[in-house]
């Protein structure tokens, strides 16, 4: 929910004023840097993804219809933009697991060893990460959810079930999904 004040600073960036556009810069840089680095696991990474949500949000301001609507457009341009840099980052990822495969893991053989929840998200699919960050770390509702990543609300529902699941099995016996 969009309380009055804040409507009227997203009108103002929305008519060009910097500062304003500054106000909802220092207002949600956290949630945009939870979100990011939640699904790129990289703080560096995650730091230059906000930058660049920041840019695009500030570039497209002017066509946002909905005042009221301007958390849940943000976040779509974040997940977006990580989903994006995840794709480009899938070669990579292939690579270091071919790799990973040809060389012993000597952690493996440590029951006592736990993952930290970066690593556990990583392990995730990147539905099943956005979803749960959605959900459980922004806060967002299941409609919320729907509309902002354009599923049917059944399918985010089912969606968190499955992540938190995996999460479970990642986190029990440490293995993927």
């Amino acid at each position: 929910m969009v309380d009055e004040k804040l409507s009227r600073i997203i009108d103002r960036a929305r008519r060009g004023d910097q500062e304003a556009f500054a106000e909802l810069v220092i207002r949600y840089k956290g949630p945009v840097f939870r979100h990011t680095f939640g699904m790129l696991g990289d703080r560096g990474e995650a730091e230059d993804a906000a930058q660049e949500i920041f840019m695009k949000a500030y570039f497209a301001l002017s066509k946002l219809d909905d005042v009221h609507a301007f958390s849940s457009w943000l976040m779509r341009i974040a997940s977006n933009l990580c989903k994006d840099k995840l794709k480009q980052r899938t070669k990579t990822i292939e690579t270091y697991e071919t790799l990973k495969e040809t060389i012993p893991d000597d952690s493996a053989s440590d029951p006592n060893l736990k993952l930290s929840m970066e690593e556990a998200l990583a392990r995730l699919s990147v539905d099943h990460r956005e979803i749960l960050l959605l959900h459980d770390v922004q806060g967002f509702r299941y409609e919320e959810i729907a509309e902002l990543t354009g599923i049917p609300m059944g399918t985010v529902k089912s969606r968190l079930f499955s992540a938190r699941m995996s999460l479970r099995k990642i986190w029990n016996k440490g293995e993927g999904e």
